[in-house]
């Protein structure tokens, strides 16, 4: 195995001359990269790597941009006003970085009605067309129907 770490000469040993090394060192010996040839070993304070590993971990999450998805539901009835009202609120969360999610929700017997909920979806992302990106055009799933809109300056994964 392939030894590195402080006060350790860079090389190839045996795993019983590299226990041996980290043992006078008062260390552990710790695997690395088990998948290199040969494989790479420290020698360290297993505790001080475990440390930093969880370090660097939580750095890695802090960095990851966590995508926000905000709700807007409707009914398949939605009068005007209600709907620009909704709209305007959309454009907002689009305007902050986050994906609106709009959902027409069928009660009761109303499904027969899911062209005027598609419509009304349509219309919707109509709306948000200079502010976002419609990234799932609107689907039936049992009730509801919902259209996903992403804003315009991200890139679609």
């Amino acid at each position: 195995m392939r030894l590195v770490g402080e006060n350790v000469r860079v090389d190839v040993y045996p795993v019983k001359e590299a226990l041996k090394i980290a043992q006078e060192q008062g260390l552990d010996l710790v695997e690395i990269s088990p998948n290199a040839d040969p494989p790479v070993c420290k020698v360290t304070d297993y505790s001080k790597f475990k440390y930093e590993q969880k370090k660097k971990q939580k750095e890695i999450k802090a960095k990851a941009v966590k995508v926000v998805i905000k709700e807007i539901r409707f009914g398949p009835n939605t009068d005007e006003h209600d709907f620009n009202f909704k709209l305007k609120h959309a454009i907002n969360f689009l305007q902050e970085g986050a994906k609106v999610k709009a959902t027409v929700f069928f009660p009761g017997r109303t499904i027969v009605y899911k062209e005027r909920g598609e419509i009304l979806l349509l219309k919707f992302a109509q709306g948000l067309e200079e502010h976002g990106k419609v990234e799932q055009m609107p689907k039936l799933e049992g009730k509801r129907m919902s259209l996903l809109v992403q804003p315009k300056g991200k890139p679609s994964k």
